[in-house]
């Protein structure tokens, strides 16, 4: 989402400062990454320069001092600008799932990784230091330093597209149960439904490419890499 025209629009409500707005963006979108009070900061300074906001003055309301902020008419242009642009629809050729099961399976096919070398055996010696300091003076043979086994490197482990596909699927099922929870919770506002539904519906249609992607995956191994 553009931080800057969420800002705009809660803004359009009238002058409030950067706490509000923070705080209200938090409940409006709370499917949503929670906004940082330095990004709200430093997105309203923004707009301020950019002649889209303006200083309204300070509020204190019982607290600390803060600065108010309103939107210019220029910020009201900008915001009904955004919101009557049609959002492109995000490429398949940039989805992130895709490419991972790609590499997957030019990793899969390509030379086995090989460990790193491992550590040359330290030999440690077990002799006391004054008889080892000077043999001669001693009667007891030097002893002989002992080898300490070294544990050889873990193996690199191979990549498994189809491993992958399954451990993906695990984790969008079990975001798609933490967000039924969310929208079936007691006292759950239209908002918050509708996020949730809108979120699972896009992970449901992961879950459903996954599948048929697994079912194809001979195939487009092949495609992927003919040798």
């Amino acid at each position: 989402m553009s931080t800057r025209h969420i800002l705009l629009g809660l803004l359009a409500g009238g002058p409030s400062h950067g706490y509000d707005l923070k705080r209200r963006h938090d409940e409006r979108f709370p499917q949503a990454r929670p906004l940082a009070y330095g990004q709200v900061y430093t997105t309203l300074q923004r707009l301020v320069r950019d002649g889209l906001a303006e200083v309204d003055g300070t509020d204190s309301d019982g607290g600390p001092e803060r600065t108010l902020y309103r939107s210019t008419a220029e910020g009201a242009k900008e915001l009904a600008g955004w919101a009557a642009e049609i959002t492109p629809p995000a490429p398949f050729v940039t989805n992130e799932i895709f490419a991972k099961v790609v590499c997957a399976i030019l990793a899969a096919a390509g030379p086995t990784p090989t460990p790193g070398p491992a550590s040359t055996p330290v030999r440690i010696s077990t002799a006391d230091p004054a008889s080892s300091a000077d043999p001669a003076s001693s009667a007891d043979p030097v002893p002989v330093p002992a080898a300490v086994p070294v544990p050889a490197a873990d193996p690199v482990p191979a990549a498994d597209p189809a491993r992958y596909l399954i451990a993906q699927r695990a984790a969008h099922m079990a975001r798609m149960r933490e967000l039924t929870a969310v929208k079936t919770a007691p006292g759950a506002d239209l908002a918050t439904v509708l996020s949730a539904d809108y979120a699972l519906n896009h992970l449901d249609a992961d879950l459903r490419w996954m599948t048929t992607t697994a079912a194809r995956l001979t195939t487009l191994t092949a495609e992927v890499d003919p040798t």
